[in-house]
């Protein structure tokens, strides 16, 4: 096969997130790279699965403030992240890295 008859097909994340389960062990994988940038494409993976208008709406926000707040190079505020995840029925959680070895503020993860 030639290099030029070779077909890439369209692969949108969002379509592959099926369930409320998928999209939280998806967003928990992301927030486990500690990559902002990642997070922030995640999320955006995660708030299309579940539908644009639907989680602006809940979050309180019109549903271009939400396309841009979640767009590539945006930087949005923790507030509205917070938003987001509450009108998906979700929350952040803060738990130790590694629970028997840890001391005060290690950074063992």
């Amino acid at each position: 096969m030639k290099k030029s008859d070779a077909e890439v097909s369209d692969l949108d994340v969002a379509d592959l997130l099926k369930t409320e389960e998928d999209v939280i062990l998806f967003l928990e994988e992301a927030l486990a790279e500690y990559d902002p940038v990642l997070w922030q494409i995640c999320l955006d993976d995660a708030v299309r699965s579940a539908g644009m208008a639907k989680i602006a709406k809940k979050a309180g926000l019109n549903r271009e403030s939400l396309y841009k707040s979640l767009k590539k190079d945006a930087h949005p505020r923790f507030d509205t992240v917070m938003r987001i995840l509450k009108a998906m029925g979700l929350k952040l959680s803060i738990t130790p890295c590694v629970a028997e070895t840890r001391t005060k503020y290690s950074a063992e993860c």
